[in-house]
C-alpha cells in the first residue's frame, strides 16, 4: 500500500473505529484470559500488526466496562460503516481487481475486519473470568462449528474476508473508477471467490456449492483478464469441495482418477505456447546461458547437468543457443561439451539428444548427450557420471519447488547430491510467489494476487478471442492453480516460495549466493524481445527479478559451494 493512503483522513481516526466495530466491541480486558498471540509468521504476509493482540480495543482511551453480546458470524454488510464504504463500490464498479489483490497483498497496520456468515457464531456473556467468574460461552446451532478449533482460526478466517475488504476502499481511494467489463463487475468475483474458498475451508459444502453457482456464470473463458483467472479458480475450487470429508472428518478425501486432466499433447502445446508468447521460461534460459558461459570461460572440458531437461521442451531450445554461443566465443579452446538430462522423460530425451548431437556437429563443436532415468526425489549420486578435469553445471529452470515437502527431506536429499557434484555454478530459477504456506486460505489469496497479474499480462499480450491465449490459461496456468488450490499432501507438487525463502533453504544447504551481474544485459535482451509494456527486470539481493508492474513473477539467482 502506498504512503499516500495513510496520509488519507480514513487511515487515522476513521479506521479507529472502523476496527472496533468490526470486532463488535470485545473487551481489551480479555488479553487476560490467555488469548494473547503474536501472528504468526508463517500466515499470509499481508495480517494486521493488531493482531499480535486482537482483543485489545479500546473506546475513546478507556476500556469499556461491561462485555457486550458479540456475534461473530454477523455479515458486515449489517453493520452502518459498510454502507457508508462500500455500497457505492458495488452499485458502481470504481477500480481493477488486480489493484485489489495487489493492495490487499501488501502488510497492514491498524486496520478493520470484514465478517463473514460462514463462521460459527458465539455469544460471550455478562459472566466473565474478568471478574473472577467463569466464562459462558454459548455456540450457536451451525453446520460451521468446530469445537476443537482455537479463537486463533477464527481470527485467521476473519482476516482473509477482510483483507479483500480492505483492498476495495483502498483502491478506490488510490485509482479512482475505471470502465466497467462484463457482465458482472470485478470486485463482486473478487468477494464471491474469497467468500467461496472461505466456505470451503470451513466444509461447508452447501454455501459453497451455491457460490460456485454463481463464479459459473460470471467467470467466463473469454472475459475480462480478471474473469478469466476466476474461472480457473472457480474449476480450482470444484475440485477441492469434492475431496471435502464431512465435518467431524480430518483432511480430505483421497483423490481418485482425475476425469477432468488434459491430454499430454493438449500440455505440450500448452508448454510451447507460454514459452513463444510470455518472456518467463525464455528469461531463465537467458539468465543460465550466460552463467554458465562465463563459468567455461577458458575451460576445455565442461559438463552441464540438466534437472528436468528445461521442462520437456522440444528441440533442447536452451541448448540450441549455448552451442551457438560457444561455437563463437569458445570454439577454439572447447574441446569437448556434456550434457546430462535428469529426468523420467527418457524418449524425448532421445529425440533432444540426436537433435542437439547432429546441431553440434554443423557448428564442429564435440558433444556428449546422455540421460539419468530417473525423478530428482529418487537420484542418487552414482546416477551422474562425472570425469576429471571438467568442469561441472547444474542448470534448474522451474523444478526444485516440485521436491519441497512439508518435512523439507526431499528438497534436502537433492541439494545434499548436488553439492557433493562440487559444482562450479548451479543456476536456480523459480517462481517468485508464496504457495507453499501451511494455511489454505493463505495460499488461495497468494495464488488469486500472483496468476491476475500474469492473467493481465496475456491480456495486454494477445487479442480477446485468440485461440493461443485460452490455451495457454486453460492447459498451463489452470492446470498450476488447481494443484495449488486443490490439491495437497504428496499430490500438490507446485510449491512456489518467494526468493527469500531459496535463500534461506540453499544456504541450509551448504551453498552460497554467485552474485548475478547482468542486468544490463537482461534488460537490453528484454528490449530486444518487444513482448509489450509492462515487464520489469530488477536486481534484488545479487538475483534477477523478472515482474509484471512490479509483481515479481520469475526470479533466477545463481549458487556455488
Amino acid at each position: 500500500m502506498s504512503h499516500r493512503f495513510f496520509m488519507h483522513p480514513l487511515s487515522s481516526d476513521r479506521r479507529w473505529n472502523h476496527l472496533k466495530a468490526g470486532v463488535n466491541g470485545v473487551d481489551s480486558r480479555l488479553k487476560l484470559c490467555g488469548t494473547k498471540r503474536k501472528a504468526d509468521g508463517s500466515f499470509h504476509t499481508g495480517t494486521p500488526t493488531f493482531l499480535e493482540n486482537p482483543f485489545c480495543v479500546h473506546d475513546n482511551g478507556h476500556a469499556h466496562n461491561n462485555i457486550k453480546e458479540t456475534n461473530f458470524g454477523q455479515d458486515v454488510s449489517m453493520s452502518p460503516f459498510y454502507h457508508q464504504c462500500y455500497s457505492s463500490v458495488l452499485d458502481n464498479p470504481a477500480t481493477s481487481p488486480s489493484n485489489l489483490l495487489k493492495l490487499s497483498n501488501n502488510p497492514f497496520g491498524q486496520r478493520k475486519m470484514q465478517r463473514t456468515l460462514s463462521m460459527p457464531q458465539t455469544t460471550v456473556g455478562d459472566n466473565s473470568l474478568l471478574d473472577g467468574v467463569d466464562v459462558t460461552i454459548r455456540r450457536v446451532n451451525s453446520t460451521n462449528s468446530f469445537p476443537k478449533l482455537r479463537f486463533r482460526d477464527h481470527i485467521w478466517t476473519y482476516t482473509q474476508r477482510y483483507l479483500a475488504a480492505e483492498a476495495i476502499e483502498d483502491a478506490i481511494l488510490e485509482t479512482g473508477p475505471t470502465k466497467h467489463e462484463g457482465n458482472v463487475d470485478g470486485m463482486h468475483l473478487v468477494q464471491l471467490l474469497i467468500s467461496c474458498a472461505e466456505a470451503v475451508a470451513c466444509r461447508d459444502k452447501a454455501h459453497a456449492s451455491n457460490l460456485l453457482v454463481e463464479l459459473r456464470a460470471n467467470a467466463l473463458v473469454f472475459g475480462s483478464s480478471f474473469q478469466r483467472v476466476a474461472s480457473c479458480f472457480m474449476q480450482a475450487l470444484t475440485d477441492r469441495i469434492a475431496l471435502v470429508k464431512p465435518l467431524g472428518a480430518v483432511g480430505l478425501v483421497t483423490p481418485g482418477p482425475n476425469l477432468n486432466s488434459i491430454g499430454s499433447e493438449k500440455k505440450e502445446e500448452a508448454l510451447r505456447l507460454v514459452y513463444e508468447v510470455c518472456p518467463h521460461i525464455q528469461f531463465g534460459h537467458f539468465v543460465a546461458n550466460l552463467t554458465i558461459l562465463e563459468a567455461f570461460e577458458g575451460e576445455n572440458f565442461v559438463h552441464v547437468v540438466d534437472l528436468g531437461m528445461t521442462l520437456g521442451l522440444p528441440h533442447g531450445r536452451q541448448w540450441r543457443s549455448l552451442l551457438e554461443s560457444l561455437a563463437n566465443h569458445h570454439g577454439q579452446s572447447l574441446r569437448r561439451i556434456r550434457i546430462t538430462a535428469v529426468g523420467p522423460c527418457v524418449n524425448r530425451f532421445h529425440i533432444i539428444g540426436d537433435e542437439l548431437e547432429a546441431y553440434a556437429h554443423e557448428l564442429g563443436i564435440n558433444l556428449e548427450f546422455s540421460h539419468v532415468e530417473s525423478s530428482l526425489e529418487t537420484l542418487k549420486p552414482e546416477d551422474i557420471k562425472t570425469y576429471e578435469n571438467e568442469v561441472l553445471v547444474v542448470n534448474s529452470i522451474l523444478q526444485l519447488h516440485r521436491v519441497v515437502k512439508e518435512s523439507r527431506g526431499a528438497l534436502n536429499s537433492v541439494l545434499k547430491i548436488i553439492h557433493e557434484l562440487s559444482p562450479k555454478v548451479l543456476v536456480l530459477v523459480e517462481q517468485d510467489s508464496s504457495h507453499n504456506g501451511p494455511f489454505f486460505l493463505g495460499r488461495f489469496m497468494e495464488a488469486l494476487y500472483y496468476y491476475s497479474a500474469i492473467f493481465d499480462a496475456l491480456d495486454a499480450m494477445l487479442p480477446k478471442y485468440d485461440t493461443r491465449r485460452a490455451k495457454v490459461e486453460q492447459f498451463y496456468f489452470a492446470e498450476e492453480i488447481k494443484n495449488i488450490v486443490s490439491c495437497e499432501g504428496p499430490n500438490r507438487v507446485e510449491r512456489h516460495e518467494r526468493l527469500d525463502q531459496w535463500r534461506r533453504r540453499m544456504s541450509r544447504g551448504g551453498f552460497q549466493a554467485a552474485p548475478v551481474k547482468l542486468v544490463a544485459q537482461a534488460k537490453q535482451w528484454l528490449a530486444e524481445l518487444k513482448v509489450c509494456e509492462g515487464y520489469t527486470i530488477v536486481e534484488e539481493k545479487g538475483s534477477l527479478v523478472l515482474g509484471w508492474k512490479s509483481k515479481p513473477i520469475v526470479a533466477a539467482s545463481c549458487w556455488k559451494c
